[in-house]
């Protein structure tokens, strides 16, 4: 279970590596920070297309074989990025990353829920979705410290590093894990034809759209809204992420009881926070505040959407898992690319607005969709 949790980290802090570092990367290969954005927008389309031909094609391929060879793509896909002579190899680099993203989602979670008791799953999708925020408390602010201090390339280079270390961890530490097939083109109508389904689909897309289409623009947020200084900005980062780690954890709690109402509370208190900033953000205390709200309920978001999904379709965990990171990473492309062209085109604060009003549009499709609150 440590070894698929470390990978999460890696895997993570590497998706989102560039937002810490967005402006200098931006300067140094001479891009306007919309379009740096493409490094977060680039790896998420790749990964939603990845991750339905993984779970297509990985049939009965043994699971630790998987997720050891898509580790070592990660760690791959960041040593390319941290020697590109040029943006458009950088951004080669990160389609590799998302390559490797979409495939690790596609199995992490299912992976861990075989690791335990069936009723130690839901706590197991939380230590591994817990990657999520600890990527962010810790994985972000550090590789964003490391480049402060010895340029951004460096910090590509020790993630890359790390992913490496996950892949020796899980070779020594993960049983084999014999796979069955995840997915066939037949049976896809039959499990796109749940509603249950398609509701959490639905609101996972409105609430990871609306989220990505501000954390995208978080560093320069904070930078020339907030009026933060680079050691301001890093505590914040860590705040953020310290709250998103308790929002995992508190988020499974609630879900286990009735994840309707904690996948609807996550995303008002999300939408709460993104709108507060757009207005209160140039007070930096009210925006570091805002920023802690803010990660503690997208930290319940992740688990709210699989434990979701793991009650919509039960007996297809690896199939919906799939699904749902092919929505969730085309919402985190688009709400990145959409955040970007209003960055550039209305500034920073227009992006938060509109996160604000997609996050609380997710609540839509939870309250239309009530019949899942009795199967919990």
């Amino acid at each position: 279970m440590a070894s698929v949790a470390l990978a999460t980290f890696v895997m993570v802090t590497s998706e989102f590596l560039p937002i810490g570092l967005l402006g200098a990367i931006a300067r140094d290969m001479g891009e306007s920070e919309g379009h740096a954005g493409l490094m977060v927008t680039v790896p998420g389309f790749t990964a939603a297309l990845a991750a339905p031909v993984a779970a297509l094609f990985a049939g009965r391929v043994d699971r630790r074989t998987m997720l050891l060879l898509l580790s070592t793509l990660i760690a791959a896909a960041n040593l390319i990025a941290a020697c590109a002579g040029s943006f458009a190899v950088l951004l080669a680099g990160r389609v590799l990353l998302g390559l490797s993203v979409g495939g690790f989602w596609a199995f992490a979670a299912a992976v861990g829920r075989r690791l335990v008791a069936a009723e130690q799953g839901n706590r197991a999708t939380a230590i591994v979705l817990a990657g999520i925020s600890t990527g962010t408390v810790l994985g972000v602010p550090f590789a964003t410290a490391i480049g402060n201090s010895a340029g951004w390339r460096s910090a590509f280079g020790v993630v890359a590093m790390l992913a490496l270390a996950a892949a020796v961890a899980q070779l020594r530490l993960l049983p084999r894990l014999p796979g069955s097939a995840a997915l066939s083109l037949r049976s896809l109508p039959e499990l796109m034809g749940q509603r249950a389904l398609l509701a959490g689909l639905a609101a996972a897309a409105l609430v990871a759209g609306g989220h990505f289409m501000a954390y995208t623009y978080l560093e320069p947020f904070l930078a020339r809204v907030a009026g933060m200084e680079g050691t301001g900005v890093g505590m914040t980062l860590m705040a953020y992420g310290l709250a998103g780690v308790a929002g995992t954890f508190v988020g499974e709690r609630l879900a286990g009881r009735d994840v309707r109402r904690a996948f609807v509370a996550a995303a008002v208190l999300m939408a709460a926070a993104l709108g507060a900033g757009a207005v209160l953000g140039a007070h930096a205390w009210a925006a570091a505040v805002l920023v802690v709200a803010w990660g503690l309920a997208f930290g319940a978001i992740p688990v709210s959407i699989q434990l979701w999904m793991f009650r919509a379709a039960p007996s297809q965990v690896e199939a919906s898992s799939a699904m749902t990171v092919t929505i969730f990473q085309l919402a985190l492309g688009a709400g990145a690319a959409g955040g970007g062209w209003l960055v550039d085109q209305a500034g920073l604060r227009s992006a938060y607005v509109a996160g604000a009003l997609l996050s609380l549009a997710a609540v839509a499709p939870l309250l239309a969709f009530a019949s899942l609150r009795h199967r919990d």
